[in-house]
This record gives structure tokens, sequence and C-alpha cells, in this order.
């Protein structure tokens, strides 16, 4: 069984392989869980777009004065990229722009806190959100459980393979469509330990079964600056995110909890950006 954590270390991942797709926490949100897929691919609850940035930067590196080149690969922690460089600040993430990448924030209904970036690019979908985590363990290795569990137990199927990040999981969620029929729709779960911190991805359309399609998306995910912070949180809670290049602005309070809850409540969300 593998997962990996790295602190504070420019070692380059293993090599890349296809990847897999599912969300929140407290003191302001709490983290990923099971996975809700009534009646439509839509959420239960659907989270709110918030606000999208279409971006028209090169499709190099979000570090372009990055010494160590291709080779080098993330996510990585604010220590190790500490330049902004072309990248965009959401506030916990910091995301690599892309030559034609649409980015969405997205909204908790209720408490209206901004939960996920969503990322659009070639017709596939990333969703985004970093967690804090305990300082002597990662959360991938805990968490992939939970979401088998919660997938099967709503009649989908979960495969666990090795991707370019360790292990991940390739998932057919059940879905009912507008015309009424059942079906399924494929999403891939990504999972990254860092210091302290874990981010989680999760790749929808074609991205989710398509390696070749995944591959730039799988690039983004590689090259995100996660913005842990030096305020204690407790394990599993959102980092905080706000709008692109926006600080003060912030939907809602910090003490309530979006949909992340898990083993509780309602558990991590999918939506897709088309």
């Amino acid at each position: 069984m593998s997962f990996f954590r790295r602190k504070n270390s420019r070692a380059a991942a293993p090599p890349q392989e296809a990847a897999e797709p599912a969300e929140e926490t407290s003191a302001g949100t709490r983290a990923p869980g099971p996975v809700n897929t009534a009646n439509t691919g839509d959420p239960v609850d659907p989270v709110d777009p918030v606000d999208t940035v279409n971006t028209g930067e090169p499709t190099g590196p979000g570090d372009p004065d990055g010494a160590d080149g291709a080779a080098a690969r993330g996510p990585w922690d604010l220590d190790e990229q500490p330049e902004l460089g072309t990248r965009v600040d959401v506030g916990g993430l910091r995301i690599p722009a892309r030559q034609g990448m649409q980015v969405r924030m997205e909204l908790e209904p209720k408490s209206r806190r901004i939960v996920s970036v969503n990322i659009a690019l070639g017709g596939s979908a990333l969703q985004l959100q970093a967690f804090a985590a305990p300082r002597s363990e990662g959360l991938w290795e805990t968490l992939r459980p939970e979401i088998v569990e919660s997938i099967t137990k709503q009649g989908g199927t979960v495969e666990a393979r090795e991707g370019g990040f360790g292990e991940e999981l390739l998932a057919r969620l059940p879905v009912r469509t507008k015309d009424g029929r059942s079906g399924h729709r494929p999403a891939r779960f990504l999972g990254f330990d860092g210091s302290r911190w874990f981010l989680r991805g999760v790749l929808t359309g074609p991205a989710a079964v398509d390696p070749e399609a995944g591959a730039a998306l799988e690039e983004v995910f590689a090259d995100v600056v996660v913005v842990r912070g030096t305020a204690p949180r407790a394990p599993r809670d959102l980092l905080p995110l706000h709008l692109p290049g926006k600080p003060g602005e912030e939907v809602a309070p910090e003490p309530t909890r979006p949909v992340l809850d898990l083993g509780q409540g309602r558990g991590p969300e999918i939506t897709e950006v088309g």
C-alpha cells in the first residue's frame, strides 16, 4: 500500500501514469468523505459557481524561473515555491495558469462559503480542495477506504490503481439522467500528502478515463502550491479559499462548515465544469 508524503523537499514524484476521480471540514470545515450521487450527475445540494477566470497564460509551469525544469513536480508547499509567478492566488491554493483554462470558485449553498476550486481545461474538469493534516502522518491512506465504502454503498464501483501521484481511485458513480435512465459517471480521485496538508483532486469528463485527455490536468495538479499557513487547524479542516486575487472577499464567515464531514452528514460533492 503506498502513499506519498513530502516534507519541504523538491524530490520528483514517480513516473506518471493514468489517473482517476469526488469534499470539506471545521473551525471552518471538515474533510473528504462519502460521495453523494443521487438522481443526477449534479450534487444533491448543488454548489454555486462564484467566479470564473479565463486564463490566457503560457502553458509552462507556474514558476517560470524554476531551475529544476520539467523534472521537478509537486504539488508544492509554499516554502518550496514561494513566488506567485503565473499562478492564480485563491487563498489556500495557488493555481498554475494554462492557455485556455477556466477557474471557477464554488460555494456551499447554506454557508455561502467558498469550498472548492474547479478548473476546466480541454473538455475535462479538475476539482481541487486542500485540508490541514496531522504533522506525523498523511490523510490519503485513511481517506481512500472511506471513499470506496461510500461509493459502493450507493451502487457504484471503485478500482484502486497506481498513478503518477501514488495510489488513486477510479470510480464509476451511479447517476440518473434527466430522461430518467440509470447510468454511471467516471471520476478519478487523486490525493497527495504534503507538509501538514493534504490536496485532493477529482477528475471528471474525458480525463477520468483517457490518459491522454487527463495529462494536462494532472500537470496542473502537479504544479499547485498549497498555502497551509501557521494558524492551528484540526486535521481535515478545509484550508480557506477566496476569490482570485481578492484576499478579503470570502463569501461567508469562517465558523461555517462546508460539505465535507467524513462519516457524518453530507459528503463530498462532484460538479462538472463544462
